[in-house]
Parts: structure tokens; sequence; C-alpha cells
């Protein structure tokens, strides 16, 4: 959900940062005051939250976090959570699940992992901090041996909609998955009463999916506490372009 520019192919590594997986209750915590000051400070969103200053919800106990660190100061300036098939399993399903009718994909689940809650910092917003990201995730998959990566990619309605509506109908037009692996939301955007021919450009996040090999999987979600519309996207490892692969597989 950022909505700063990056490149994907920036370095991987840089002398200040590191990318590892949370190993106790206070980094998890960190990863969620990070949320907190990105969705709710930055970007308005309205979370239910029970302790102040603290993105949590029913899924994080369940869910791998990844995070970067400054080595310099210790801070968590970037995460993702990563839900797997053994993990939902225990919570009863998948947080996209929430806001779309997975069916299609049930055949899938075994192999397949989701990504969510992903936020960099403000101070952080560059290809290192996002590379890193992305190669630990792309080596927690392939160290897993996992096939499927899917997650919701958040698309502003501070339009009431507009923008997002256009950025659908231009990625429709090359990035729709097979019929197979669609996905219907539960509260759909309602595309036929908006204007769709807006030139609104792709937020970064969902662009840098797109690059990867991302499919769309059907018409966006509204997700009235995030104020966006959300895509369901699903990358198939064996078509993640393999231009990134090579980047992004290279031991973190």
């Amino acid at each position: 959900m950022l909505r700063e520019d990056f490149h994907l192919l920036a370095a991987r590594k840089t002398p200040h940062l590191s990318v590892s997986f949370a190993q106790s209750e206070d980094e998890v915590r960190a990863a969620q005051r990070l949320r907190y000051t990105v969705f709710c400070e930055e970007m308005g969103a309205r979370l239910a939250t029970r302790e102040p200053g603290i993105d949590k919800d029913i899924f994080d106990p369940y869910c791998d976090h990844l995070l970067v660190h400054d080595n310099d100061t210790g801070e968590v300036v970037g995460t993702y959570r990563i839900l797997n098939p053994v993990l939902a399993r225990r919570i009863g399903g998948y947080y996209s699940e929430t806001e779309f009718d997975l069916t299609r994909l049930a055949h899938l689940y075994e192999r397949m992992v989701e990504v969510g809650r992903s936020c960099v910092h403000a101070n952080y917003r560059s290809g290192a901090t996002i590379g890193l990201l992305w190669s630990g995730l792309a080596n927690y998959m392939q160290q897993r041996g996992y096939d499927y990566l899917i997650g919701c990619a958040s698309i502003s309605m501070a339009d009431g909609g507009h923008a997002a509506a256009s950025v659908y109908r231009r990625l429709s037009m090359e990035h729709m998955s097979p019929i197979e692996w669609r996905a219907f939301p539960r509260h759909r955007l309602p595309l036929e009463l908006l204007d769709g021919t807006m030139n609104a450009p792709v937020p970064p996040l969902v662009k840098g999916y797109m690059r990867l090999g991302c499919y769309v999987c059907g018409e966006p979600a509204c997700d009235p506490d995030f104020n966006t519309a959300d895509l369901l996207v699903m990358l198939p490892m064996s078509l993640m372009n393999k231009r990134y692969a090579r980047h992004f597989l290279e031991p973190t």
C-alpha cells in the first residue's frame, strides 16, 4: 500500500539495511507500530485497534513477519506479513477470503502463500528497501517449495473510486488471470457507476507486481477501512519474470 515510487531492480543490499524474519514479540510489535504509522497516521485508514499506535488483527499471530531493519538504529523500516497454508488452516483461511470468494483457487491452497500489510517508512522508500523485502519473500517461497503467491494490491479511493476503476480497466487488458483462477469480490467496486477512462497512474506497488508477472484475478473489492479498492493478484512462481527471479533469488 505504498504511494511512493520505487525501482524493483535497485541494489538488494546496503551497508545500512538488512532483511530477516521477526524472532520475538517485540519485533512483531515494531512492525505493527510501523503499519499504524503508515496506514493510519499517513494514509488515513480507519482501523479498529484496541492498543494505541498499533495495527494488529486476528491474523497477525498466525503469520510470519518479514522485516527490514536500519542496522544503524535498529529501527524496523519495512515489513510484509506472510500467511502460509499450514498457518492459514489454523485460523480458518486467508485474509484475502474476507474480501474475495476464492473458491476457484481452493485446489491450490496447499501450495499457496498469501502476503499483505506491506509498508515502508516514509524515509526509506527506496529500491533498496523494497528489494530486500522482495528477496526475502522470494527466498521464502523457494526454500519452502510453495508455487503460488497471492495478495491484495490496493488502489486509493480518495477520489471516490474513479482512479481505481481506470487502473483496473487498463490492467485487465493485459494482466487478467485465466478464467479458472478468477476471484470474486464480496463487496465489489461499482465499476459501472465510475469513470474508468481516466489516465490515472498505476500505484508503484501494483506496478511492481505486474512487472514480476502477477495476474489480476478479477474485479476490485472495496475496503472501507483503508478507503481503497483492492485487487487480488496472483503470481505463479514458475511464471515469475526471469530477470527479476535472478535478482531476488540470490542468497540473502
